[in-house]
């Protein structure tokens, strides 16, 4: 995945601007910042969703595009309806690669690789229920397995730790760094929570006020630096093995 020159804008504001990021696969990126600094933009740009008003993005090797089987998307998190005729295993099958309408006709091969993929995100125990009954935190453990399906060369992940408990977010997180680094993907992680993560990030994209800073963990996570991307005194405190950031701003904090 790459970037050059890479600027957003909506109207007369500009999101962010000349982001320059090569990475490569097996690397685990994780992207931070308060809402609306553009993360969830940042994602859109590399599924083909939103385009750049200037600068250039490829996705493994290639202009972005939409609907890439090689790109692999954890969304955030929205209730499925009830009435949803799926069931769980259902859903984690459509995310094999080649079948993008309806439910797939699944190969032995491909039954064993969904069944272990349900098993690591802790769903075995509803593979056969209808995903409309399941609660939210059970739908996007469903959804990490049906992104992971397909083995994709880069994974995008829109706050995939958005209702789950402190066990499935260390689960889930383990099986998508195992991904990166097993199978060769690269792994895109937009989080407002980096302690959840922080053991499995190589480096930080932190976006805020239009600006960025991106480096490993240990130079993007200092107050002097969030400091001078927020505009305002903040402070950067390591307690216990975890981060947590104070400041003026209501948002853009990471904790537990």
């Amino acid at each position: 995945m790459r970037l050059d020159s890479a600027t957003v804008r909506f109207g007369a504001r500009t999101l962010w601007s000349d982001v320059n990021l090569s990475l490569d696969r097996g690397e685990f990126l994780a992207v931070l910042g308060p809402n609306g600094a553009g993360k969830s933009t940042f994602l859109k740009v590399l599924l083909g969703l939103q385009r750049l008003n200037s600068g250039t993005a490829q996705v493994l090797g290639k202009p972005v595009r939409r609907g890439s089987h090689q790109v692999g998307y954890i969304p955030q998190h929205h209730q499925l309806e009830l009435e949803t005729p799926l069931r769980a295993k259902d859903l984690v099958a459509m995310g094999l690669e080649g079948h993008k309408y309806g439910i797939p006709w699944v190969s032995r091969r491909s039954r064993a690789r969904i069944d272990e993929l349900i098993d690591q995100v802790g769903a075995a125990e509803y593979a056969q229920r209808p995903v409309g009954l399941l609660s939210g935190g059970e739908q996007q453990r469903l959804r990490a397995a049906q992104a992971l399906a397909g083995n994709p060369g880069l994974l995008l992940c829109d706050e995939p730790l958005h209702s789950l408990d402190l066990n499935h977010q260390r689960a889930i997180t383990e099986l998508i760094r195992s991904q990166a680094v097993d199978r060769g993907a690269a792994v895109v992680f937009v989080t407002h929570e980096i302690n959840p993560v922080i053991k499995h990030v190589d480096r930080v994209l932190y976006f805020a006020r239009g600006d960025h800073r991106m480096g490993t963990v240990q130079d993007v996570m200092r107050s002097e630096v969030l400091s001078e991307l927020y505009q305002s005194p903040v402070e950067v405190i390591e307690h216990k093995g975890r981060l947590v950031v104070m400041g003026e701003h209501s948002e853009g904090v990471h904790h537990d």
